[in-house]
């Protein structure tokens, strides 16, 4: 299995979009070594959570920037320079809720199982509750709707 690569192979997978630089890499690549580069990709970008939690939750800056009370222009200051010290805690939890969701649930799905209703969640959705201030009942909701303890004998 080849690792290395030259700088004029990155010089042009750069100038691809994604999705022709993905189809390059998943066709050059073994299917686990691919599986293990698209981890380690993910894990870099999870170092920021206000856009991690827009991107895996299929949110817009201005969504977010509803949840969370601010404009836009705010949200995306908080991508660049990270969110402010009394935002951290109701970031933490979504956060938090957020590596539930991965745990369980298969990325492309997120957006819709934070998008639905439920009787666990009084009749709204974990978006709803979240954009109400609610984070911590977000965190609360993921974690016992996740919990198998309750499904095992």
């Amino acid at each position: 299995m080849r690792y290395a690569a030259d700088v004029s192979d990155l010089g042009q997978l750069v100038q691809m979009s994604p999705r022709e630089a993905a189809a390059r890499v998943a066709g050059a690549a073994d299917e686990a070594w691919a599986k293990h580069f698209l981890e380690e990709l993910d894990r870099r970008v999870r170092t920021d959570p206000v856009g991690r939690l827009a991107t895996r939750w299929r949110l817009s800056n201005a969504e977010v920037g509803r949840m969370f009370g601010v404009s836009r222009q705010a949200v995306a200051k908080w991508i660049a320079d990270g969110a402010p010290a009394d935002r951290q805690p109701q970031l933490a939890d979504l956060d938090a809720a957020t590596d539930v969701l991965e745990r369980f649930v298969r990325p492309e799905r997120i957006a819709a199982v934070v998008r639905r209703q439920s009787e666990a969640t009084g009749g709204k959705s974990l978006l709803e509750l979240a954009s109400d201030g609610r984070s911590s009942e977000v965190l609360a909701a993921v974690r016992a709707i996740f919990d198998l303890r309750r499904v095992q004998p």
